[in-house]
């Protein structure tokens, strides 16, 4: 099957491309790049000439990549220009970015900065969490990295926590800002600091909530490192088979994993690969649930996640092409 890719010059437009590029049934059909459109791949790594230079093919610009007739088409863009591109008629287009995301586009004034120039196409697209919330059409919304995280914390326990119990504490490593410079992601800025970010009004937020069917407190902030995310959920339970709930969600998955009672998620073990893990808990002094997931941003929380929803899309087995085991170190 053909992949076209736009805007790979981004963080996770490169992780997609990695991913395509190792994937057993996909040919690469375009790379899209209006910042590298005419230049060959190896313009933005020189390892993509090391199978020879016309092992994968030079940029054209993100317009020319659309119109290549890919059987699937992966948006890395912004969210505003993801959100007014004109889509192919045929082909499976995973968009991740968060222009697709929300079904109220009037949501999109107060959560992202922009009136959604297709509102009434919204009800077309499919917000998927592959091992919960699989695609059901050929437009494909993929959940931001946060959110990934959350949900898979969260969402296969259902009525067993209270709502307005939530609370999120989430760390993520600098990579999740996007390539673009920024001087909250400068090196000065990041190295040895923790930094919180975008308190009460981050963007996932609205994502969460219309996944969960409520809102959760939402903090993020930023870790000094290139990748990786954590987020420890908070809740009050209402039933005592939270473990038993997330196991049974999850049973069937190669890239989640409910660790064994007592066994907390790291970092380093998810860094790199398209992998997530879950730890439940309970705290001794208050009673409440405390579920942490560890996954890495670029990875599961973006073109991993983008592979897996694109596999479902078009038939494939779901876990095709993706990057999971981790080094043991």
């Amino acid at each position: 099957m053909r992949a076209a890719i736009l805007g790979t010059a981004g963080y996770s437009g490169q992780e997609t491309l990695d991913r395509v590029l190792a994937h057993p049934a996909f040919e690469l059909a375009a790379l899209g790049s209006d910042s590298l459109a005419g230049q060959p791949a190896s313009a933005l790594d020189p390892r993509l000439a090391r199978n020879g230079a016309s092992a994968t093919p030079a940029f054209v610009t993100n317009a020319e990549a659309l119109a290549s007739g890919a059987d699937v088409v992966f948006l890395c863009l912004g969210h505003e220009e993801a959100a007014g591109i004109e889509l192919p008629s045929e082909g499976v287009v995973v968009d991740l970015s968060g222009g697709h995301r929300l079904g109220d586009a009037a949501a999109y004034d107060d959560w992202y900065g922009f009136t959604h120039p297709d509102p009434g196409g919204l009800v077309d697209w499919s917000y998927a969490l592959p091992e919960l919330l699989p695609p059901t059409g050929r437009l494909v919304a993929s959940p931001g990295c946060y959110a990934t995280a959350v949900l898979l914390a969260l969402l296969p326990l259902g009525d067993a926590i209270e709502p307005d119990s939530v609370v999120v504490d989430a760390k993520s490593g600098v990579s999740g800002a996007g390539r673009n410079l920024k001087p909250e992601s400068h090196a000065g800025h990041v190295l040895e600091n923790l930094t919180a970010y975008k308190v009460g009004r981050h963007q996932h937020a609205a994502e969460i909530e219309q996944a969960l069917g409520f809102p959760v407190c939402f903090v993020p902030h930023l870790l000094p490192v290139k990748r990786g995310l954590v987020a420890t959920c908070y809740a009050r339970p209402l039933a005592d088979d939270l473990r038993e709930r997330l196991e049974a969600a999850y049973a069937g998955s190669h890239a989640v994993v409910v660790l064994p009672d007592g066994v907390a998620p790291q970092l380093a073990r998810v860094q790199g690969t398209d992998a997530a893990e879950i730890g439940v808990f309970e705290d001794r002094a208050t009673g409440r649930a405390i579920v942490i997931c560890a996954l890495d941003n670029l990875g599961k929380g973006a073109a991993g996640q983008a592979v897996q929803n694109a596999n479902l899309a078009l038939g494939l087995p779901v876990d095709q092409g993706l990057r999971l085991p981790g080094v043991l170190v």
